[in-house]
């Protein structure tokens, strides 16, 4: 059953929208968790087939190069050989705003770790913000489009 099937249709539209507003949060959650653990195969579980993406290396539009280009940084970060968790991507303050019946906008704070510093040097790789549009799908609600904004380090 779809997450769009589990919503009876005489739910109160207040509770309908609390938990539209927690599956967008568990969309982001599970994108990163993806993303750290090497599955970037799976990002259709978050993201449309015509998704744009920007990001600190560029843009990626359609799943296919969201795909490619996140399995390629993963390679790129992972030093270590470890094949997981190469970098760590928390989020928090997730604001979410329904824009319509099947639409929405949100932002969270990212704080982007790596994992293959050495102790004496500090983790943080950047602080970002994400800005994302949300579409609700036959599949459940996912990121059509999601910028980036890196708040630190500065550009020289």
């Amino acid at each position: 059953m779809t997450e769009a099937e589990n919503t009876p249709p005489s739910l109160d539209p207040r509770v309908a929208a609390l938990l539209d507003k927690e599956a967008i949060r568990t969309l982001r959650l599970h994108y990163s968790a993806l993303l750290d653990g090497g599955q970037a195969s799976r990002m259709d579980e978050v993201f449309t087939e015509d998704a744009e993406v920007a990001v600190t290396v560029g843009t990626m539009k359609g799943l296919a190069e969201i795909r490619k280009s996140l399995a390629e940084a993963f390679v790129s970060f992972d030093t270590l050989g470890r094949e997981s968790f190469p970098f760590l991507h928390a989020v928090a303050n997730h604001q979410i705003t329904l824009t319509g019946p099947d639409t929405a906008q949100g932002s969270c704070y990212l704080l982007d770790f790596v994992t293959d510093r050495p102790e004496e040097r500090h983790p943080f790789l950047l602080l970002g913000l994400y800005r994302d549009q949300y579409l609700r799908t036959g599949a459940g609600w996912r990121i059509a489009c999601s910028r980036l904004d890196v708040l630190w380090p500065h550009e020289n």
